[in-house]
């Protein structure tokens, strides 16, 4: 029977038991949500090796219709499904086509792991790469990277191969590796612990080009031989990006870009199942209301401010608003004159903004009338720190386009509200999915975590002394993640996922921080001090509303207002 399970408020998880019921779940809920056979609110389907989470909208209405739908229709697959697992038919079953395309890839065998392999299984080189060749494999899921397939299927001698002790820093685009009875190809540069036994010219992942990722799951593969002399190396960008360039009479150019300043629109949805993070702002309701404050949409790109922000130099006449998560929680000049956060300021051809330090938690937000228009990448203009997708960082010198501009607002009247650094910032938590006898939500409520500087997008870093979960080595078959999920790695230190976290992960998730306080993840500064306090979904939906009719009354006024002149 399968398992139904809540991954938070707005996610559920299915454990259906192999990768082949995980693939037929997975087709029959985005076959039913095209065919409008499902309940609204779904937004994206991840295949994991044994199960598939269900993304919903936080803004879903029913999310319990959907739970009740998931669980009904994932007993008729569980009835219907051709094998049980363990059996026979199943073991061939995972390998075998499932109906997906095919494709083959020529490789060019020279990894640097290839005479280590072999002597790990104590054939010689050429038979290793025989072995791999001879091999039909399929698609089990997508994840670590935009694009980066695990492959199912191997020879149980090339299956048992580990990952490597130590993960190399970077590891070549195109690079064809095993590791943790797995297969894959490397879509992009990127770290990573695996086998490489070698290299392929073969792009698996453009982001430039839907549907972006060559293969699904449930897709099949199979490596061949490249012929001699073949170039198997895929070319690989290299010195500085160029600067951002922008068209037209108004745009934004950086003098100095302060410590990390980063363009972010509300997120890249619905990509999850081809690996790609949602990426987006770290604390979306503060950039909700900057958007709000100059009259543009929610999910318009900002300039997302860490720490000290940066000058920017106005070409064309505009309206700005910055705004922190409190009340004068950021520093403002324009050239030398200070302005208030949360108001609209009119800018004049010419003039020079200074984002100086943010005073209230880690982030503020720098929004436009108009909006920031920089290339759009996998649908958004946001940057990724995780995949590297979207602009880089931003540097002196780039441009950011402003589009058109409508009717500002006048000030934000009601701040959002942070925790300062004097008293602990409080997090509700939703117990789960994940149980593991190192840990338990008491546990975790129990005392304060302190913030860790190794803390940035991808996920916040806690620690604390004593530690109450000790190292373990255990892991779980990899999953689809969730922003805000409380990850525990082997060493212990619980990690809450951040807006570029990976898709899929497979250490277990002892708890999910709720939508309705992940705007507070956004801003821990390193040294913070947090407090979990577990609740029910029911008092996480009710949050949740609370923190939307809040937000809804916040932005008040037309420009220009007193606070605006």
């Amino acid at each position: 029977m399968s398992a139904v399970a809540w991954l938070g408020d707005t996610a559920l998880v299915v454990d259906v038991g192999d990768v082949s019921a995980a693939h037929r779940l997975a087709a029959s809920v985005d076959r039913r949500r095209r065919e409008v056979r499902a309940p609204g609110g779904i937004v994206d389907t991840v295949v994991g090796f044994h199960s598939v989470v269900v993304h919903l909208d936080p803004r879903a209405e029913r999310p319990d219709l959907v739970e009740r739908w998931l669980a009904g229709l994932a007993a008729a697959d569980a009835d219907t499904g051709p094998h049980r697992e363990g059996s026979p038919e199943h073991r061939t079953a995972i390998g075998a086509p499932s109906g997906g395309l095919h494709l083959d890839i020529p490789v060019t065998f020279d990894g640097p792991d290839l005479d280590e392999v072999a002597a790990m299984v104590g054939r010689p080189p050429g038979a290793v790469v025989e072995a791999l060749v001879g091999a039909e494999l399929q698609v089990a899921f997508i994840g670590f990277a935009p694009g980066f397939p695990y492959l199912v299927g191997l020879p149980p001698e090339l299956a048992s191969i580990p990952r490597r002790g130590s993960p190399r820093a970077a590891v070549p685009a195109g690079s064809v590796a095993v590791g943790g009875g797995f297969a894959s190809i490397y879509p992009r540069s990127t770290p990573g612990g695996w086998m490489l036994l070698g290299q392929t010219a073969v792009s698996l992942f453009d982001p430039e080009r839907p549907p972006y990722a060559r293969l699904s799951p449930g897709d099949t593969v199979r490596f061949t031989e490249a012929p001699v002399g073949a170039d198997a190396h895929p070319p690989h960008p290299s010195g500085r990006r160029r600067p951002l360039t922008a068209g037209g009479d108004r745009f934004v150019e950086l003098l100095d870009p302060g410590l990390l300043s980063l363009v972010e629109d509300g997120g890249r949805s619905a990509c999850a199942a081809i690996g790609v993070p949602p990426a987006g702002p770290a604390d979306s309701e503060t950039m909700r209301l900057a958007n709000r404050l100059v009259g543009n949409p929610d999910r318009a790109a900002t300039i997302e401010v860490t720490a000290v922000g940066p000058r920017l130099r106005f070409t064309g006449d505009a309206h700005i608003g910055v705004v922190a998560s409190a009340a004068d929680g950021v520093e403002i000049r324009i050239d030398d004159r200070p302005v208030a956060a949360g108001a609209v300021s009119p800018v004049l051809d010419g003039q020079v903004i200074t984002i100086g330090r943010v005073v209230s938690g880690l982030r503020a937000y720098v929004a436009v009338a108009g909006g920031f228009e920089t290339p759009l990448v996998v649908g958004s203009r946001s940057t990724d720190v995780l995949t590297g997708l979207g602009p880089c960082p931003l540097a002196a010198g780039d441009r950011l386009a402003i589009g058109t501009p409508s009717r500002p607002h006048g000030q934000v009247l009601v701040p959002v509200g942070v925790t300062g650094g004097d008293r602990p910032a409080e997090l509700r938590v939703i117990a789960g999915p994940h149980r593991h006898p190192a840990a338990n939500p008491t546990q975790l409520g129990a005392a304060a975590w302190t913030v860790g500087d190794k803390s940035n997008r991808i996920g916040v870093r806690l620690t604390r002394s004593p530690l109450p979960f000790a190292p373990y080595d255990a892991d779980i078959p990899s999953v689809g993640m969730v922003t805000g999920a409380v990850q525990l790695p082997t060493d212990g230190n619980p990690i809450i996922l951040g807006p570029d976290h990976a898709t899929v992960g497979g250490y277990p998730v002892i708890a999910c921080v709720i939508a309705a306080d992940l705007h507070i993840v956004g801003q821990l500064r390193p040294g913070d001090t947090v407090h979990f306090t577990t609740v029910d979904r029911m008092t996480a939906h009710s949050a949740r509303l609370h923190r939307e009719r809040m937000l809804d009354t916040s932005v008040t006024g037309w420009f220009p207002t007193a606070t605006g002149t």
